[in-house]
């Protein structure tokens, strides 16, 4: 599926970012979705598609949000981030659901990753 090999194409940049202090991380995460969410929209209106499935650069910023939050702690705490980032963007619980349906296109795109991506960094955090 387009989604997990596009989540899977965030890690190598989040294994990148979390040797440098939180801040370039940060701003990794802002650059993505700033460049994600433009790029969804584009590709939104052209294709005449709500949610794009070429469009993967949504996964890769949830991912660094979800793995981000999580980057200090154990290898196996990293991957579970993963795992449920994945499983909330594929269920999509209440607030990703709510996300997903914003506007313009490429906002709600990007968006019910950005909050996935934090459910599952802070769920991570936990379990």
């Amino acid at each position: 599926a387009p989604g997990t090999v596009g989540s899977l194409g965030g890690v190598p940049l989040h294994l990148l970012l979390r040797t440098l202090p939180p801040v370039p991380h940060a701003l990794a995460v802002v650059g993505v979705t700033a460049v994600g969410t433009w790029a969804a929209h584009r590709v939104a209106v052209i294709r005449e598609e709500e949610d794009p499935q070429r469009v993967v650069i949504d996964e890769v910023a949830g991912v660094l949000i979800a793995m981000g939050l999580v980057r200090k702690r154990s290898v196996r705490t990293q991957v579970l981030a993963w795992l449920l980032f994945r499983a909330f963007d594929i269920t999509k619980p209440g607030p990703v659901s709510s996300a997903e349906k914003l506007e313009p296109a490429g906002v709600g795109i990007m968006a019910d990753d950005l909050v996935a991506g934090v459910l599952a960094g802070i769920a991570a955090r936990f379990l």
